[in-house]
């Protein structure tokens, strides 16, 4: 890694230290899962995201990323019903699907390691993953990342015939604005 990482010269300067929340307008949380027996991918997002992030004096980084479970949508209304009940996200019991970063650290090619944990239909996981930092300013910053989830990790083992993948790819474009 070199000291020209911008996350990294904003973290060590202090140009990032305080508060930062969420631009919901610029933000997306989208996933896929493979279905028929990964002939395809049901694609769908949460339309509803808010959040927030702490930048310490020492540069440490703590944040949420929070989504409406019931604002899930894959474009087809029965899937969606689907999605919302007991066999998934259960959404009458747990409203909110909840990313919480712990850790966030600048890593090579302006890429930053992130750990935290994913809360789900009333279960939680450790998660890690990378993050990429564009527009990264004093006053914004845009981070996208992928990550894998095993999803029979929060309950959700509903498969008919098993022709529906364990894993589900999300995409996470988050930007944060200076509060």
């Amino acid at each position: 890694m070199t000291d020209t990482h911008p996350v990294l010269a904003l973290l060590q300067s202090g140009a990032a230290q305080g508060q930062w929340t969420l631009d919901p307008a610029n933000s997306s949380v989208e996933f896929g899962v493979k279905h028929f027996w990964h002939a395809i991918t049901v694609r769908g997002r949460f339309e509803q995201v808010a959040g927030a992030g702490t930048v310490a004096p020492d540069g440490a980084v703590a944040g949420q990323l929070t989504m409406q479970a019931s604002s899930i949508s894959t474009r087809n209304k029965q899937r969606d019903k689907h999605l919302r009940s007991a066999d998934f996200f259960d959404v009458e019991q747990h409203p909110l699907v909840v990313l919480d970063i712990t850790e966030a650290t600048p890593a090579d090619g302006g890429e930053i390691a992130m750990r935290g944990t994913l809360r789900a239909a009333g279960r939680s996981q450790p998660v890690s993953f990378t993050a990429r930092a564009e527009d990264a300013g004093p006053d914004a910053v845009t981070l996208r990342a992928e990550l894998v989830v095993d999803r029979s990790a929060f309950g959700m083992t509903w498969s008919p015939l098993g022709m529906t993948a364990k894993e589900a790819a999300g995409s996470v474009v988050a930007r944060f604005v200076r509060s």
